[in-house]
């Protein structure tokens, strides 16, 4: 069975989901998801999980990411990009200086509201659901981090910057926030995310202008193996016995772990078991530092098994 990931490079104007199915229909496969939604307006790095590699989704949407933005000034608009209803359009007077402190002020840990158009989800729906059918819900803020945000290019009424953020962020967002310190307003013009976690851009793929058969190829030819595609996780490498307990729920104390080389380690330290360091078998929480294994404990549990693998 074929597992992995497939970084795509989000064509504009397609959703995160038109995506997945498309992975879907060339490889004719049924398991595929994306771990974090982009736009339809926006284009950039979109990984795309696919069989075994679905259970990857929850520890990939919470990796940082980058992107490039184009904010416009002078333009609110209801989605918060250009692709809404124009609510007040104006001239914008604001210098270089300006706006560089304007962005500034947005990094660091903040709360942020998500916008109504958006895919966070409310009773179960995405509140874009419930804003195009004119129904009011509660926007709960939730906290995000900027760890920066930087000027490119100063070309009023359109400015370029980048942006490296916690998951959750929204660029848009952040875009109107800059125009309302402005005085002026803005959004959102133009989005493309740079990395996701290990993804970065150079490893995208385009899916447009090839047909099927070039597709499939491109495809299965830049599948990232399961055990790749975590790779700031210390890897416990086990032999097939122990590789196939642990898929049949075995939960290591610290006496079958001290017989393989065990990285240092503390307790909460999230691991990955491979199996011939080519195949992931698991991933576990470590109840114990590695330092603790040898104690007169040894025969207690050692690792929480929170996923395993038939990779």
């Amino acid at each position: 069975m074929m597992n992995g990931i497939i970084v795509i490079d989000k064509p504009a104007g397609w959703t995160s989901r038109a995506v997945v199915e498309e992975v879907r229909r060339v490889l004719g496969i049924k398991k595929a998801g994306h771990t974090g939604t982009l736009d339809p307006l926006a284009t950039g790095v979109l990984p795309v999980c696919i069989n075994e590699a679905t259970k990857l989704v929850q520890f990939l949407a919470l990796d940082t990411k980058d992107y490039r933005a184009t904010l416009l000034l002078g333009v609110r608009t209801d989605t918060l990009d250009t692709e809404g209803k124009v609510i007040t359009r104006e001239e914008p007077s604001v210098t270089r200086e300006q706006v560089e402190e304007a962005l500034q002020s947005l990094s660091g840990r903040r709360e942020q509201t998500p916008p109504l158009y958006s895919a966070v989800k409310f009773r179960g729906r995405p509140l874009y659901h419930w804003t195009r059918r004119g129904i009011a819900v509660e926007q709960l803020p939730r906290e995000v981090e900027v760890f920066s945000i930087r000027l490119e290019a100063f070309r009023p009424p359109e400015v370029d910057i980048t942006v490296s953020c916690s998951k959750g962020t929204y660029i848009r967002s952040l875009c109107a926030e800059a125009g309302e310190i402005l005085g002026c307003g803005g959004c959102m013009s133009a989005l493309r995310r740079t990395r996701s976690g290990f993804f970065r851009e150079e490893m995208a793929l385009a899916m447009e202008d090839i047909n099927i058969e070039e597709k499939r190829a491109l495809f299965t030819a830049h599948l990232t193996p399961l055990a790749e595609v975590l790779p700031g996780l210390a890897a416990i490498d086990v032999a097939l016995p122990l590789a196939e307990r642990l898929r049949n729920g075995y939960q290591p104390d610290g006496e079958v772990l001290m017989r393989h080389h065990i990285p240092f380690l503390a307790a909460g330290d999230v691991v990955k078991f491979t199996l011939g360091g080519r195949h992931l078998v698991a991933l576990a929480r470590m109840l114990c530092a590695s330092g603790e294994l040898a104690s007169a404990q040894g025969r207690k549990q050692a690792v929480s098994i929170l996923r395993v693998f038939n990779d």
